[in-house]
């Protein structure tokens, strides 16, 4: 069964093709970017081959997709004939509000509960819904799956996903911490605890997905317990450009010193904020890194503030699980970067983390044990591919959906 995957962005589409009949196998991956903007950009690239690029003008949704098929039939570059040999379409959809604890098949009242939920997700959700539209129009009568940031954390219990505002906000627009990640977070704890050879439903994991967005989920015989994401994904880590938890009143009275409107507080938070607020330099571990071992003090606090956050979340979570078996690093943080592994991993003996930094060292992009035998935590880099679950529950669906 040839599969396509989209993970649809408000000016953006990133896709892979999977052939899924006997295991998986990736045939292509790509990228549009810029839609709706002038010179938009479509990467293409073939398993085994170089990739191309196509610049032109794309106006929506659709005719970004309409050139991803294009791109996957192209004589020259494409991977299939004809795009009716793809049998079905994975969608990430960011939330899916409460309606929704595992991944389905799309019809007419997912369509509507996605567009419910835009107000949950307003840079998310809206996008995901065109990509849905998009493959209707182009491709009629495909099964298509959403697959929910959201629903792995649905199995939080009701005081670690209420906030404490008055009940009737909860009542009249559903605010309670929805969490996100959850499929990244879902696939690595499973990946990993295969790779040690014990069962998901026997242990206590903490996993870590660091990147641009940050969070860390407490997974208890196989359910999160609590994560750190909230109502948005603004809440919990410091990330790359979000400010992660943050005092309320600290935003008032910002906003009152500053005459900001609620628009210019939004972006306050969301894009101007994080590791490249504080550093005011940039977003990328790998720039603050490099600044910092020049000297530059702002540099190095944000580096030192994001992994104490980290470490503090890890604490927290130990003791909501009561005690920790397996504590987990993924996302392109988290797999790529040692020094800030071994920032937040440092000085955690009391907590039965052993850490080992020499095979930390060479942990980039790999699944590996980076802890020391001899440690009552386990602790690894686990390399996720949310795509691939996409896929995977996709072709799960399909085959066992009954009309």
């Amino acid at each position: 069964m040839i599969i396509l995957v989209l993970n649809c962005g408000s000016s953006s589409v990133k896709y892979q093709l999977f052939e899924m009949s006997n295991g998986s196998k990736l045939l292509a991956k790509g990228l549009v970017e810029r839609i709706g903007l002038n010179d938009s950009i479509l990467t293409h690239k073939p398993t085994g081959a170089d990739p191309y690029k196509i610049i032109n003008d794309i106006p929506d949704h659709t005719i970004g997709i309409n050139l991803v098929m294009a791109a996957l039939t192209d004589p020259r570059h494409g991977v299939i004939k004809d795009v009716n040999e793809i049998k079905a379409v994975g969608h990430r959809v960011v939330n899916g509000g409460e309606h929704y604890k595992e991944s389905v098949l799309i019809d007419n009242e997912v369509k509507k509960q996605v567009e419910l939920c835009s107000d949950l997700a307003p840079l998310h959700n809206p996008a995901n819904l065109k990509g849905i539209l998009s493959v209707e129009k182009l491709i009629p009568g495909v099964p298509q799956v959403a697959v929910f940031d959201t629903s792995f954390h649905q199995t939080m219990p009701d005081y670690a996903y209420m906030y404490a505002l008055p009940y009737e906000y909860y009542e009249k627009y559903k605010i309670r911490k929805y969490g996100y990640h959850g499929t990244s977070h879902k696939f690595v704890a499973t990946k990993a605890a295969g790779l040690l050879g014990k069962e998901l439903k026997d242990m206590n994991i903490i996993t870590c997905h660091l990147g641009n967005g940050a969070s860390i989920t407490a997974i208890q015989k196989g359910r999160s317990i609590d994560t750190s994401m909230g109502f948005t994904p603004v809440d919990g880590l410091i990330m790359g450009t979000r400010t992660g938890e943050i005092d309320p009143g600290v935003l008032i009275y910002i906003a009152d010193k500053e005459h900001l409107n609620v628009t210019a507080v939004n972006n306050l938070i969301n894009k101007k904020s994080g590791v490249a607020g504080i550093s005011q330099l940039s977003s990328d571990m790998r720039d603050l890194e490099v600044a910092a071992a020049e000297g530059n003090e702002k540099a190095l606090l944000a580096l030192n503030m994001y992994a104490y956050k980290v470490k503090k979340y890890i604490g927290s979570y130990i003791a909501v699980l009561n005690g920790l078996d397996l504590l987990v690093f993924t996302g392109g943080v988290g797999e790529n970067d040692h020094k800030m592994r071994a920032m937040i991993c440092s000085d955690m003996e009391f907590l039965g983390i052993k850490f080992d930094f020499k095979a930390n060292d060479g942990a980039r992009g790999k699944d590996l044990v980076i802890s020391k035998a001899d440690s009552k935590v386990t602790v690894m880099c686990i390399t996720t591919d949310e795509e691939f679950v996409i896929a995977s529950d996709t072709k799960y669906i399909v085959e066992h959906h009954t009309v």
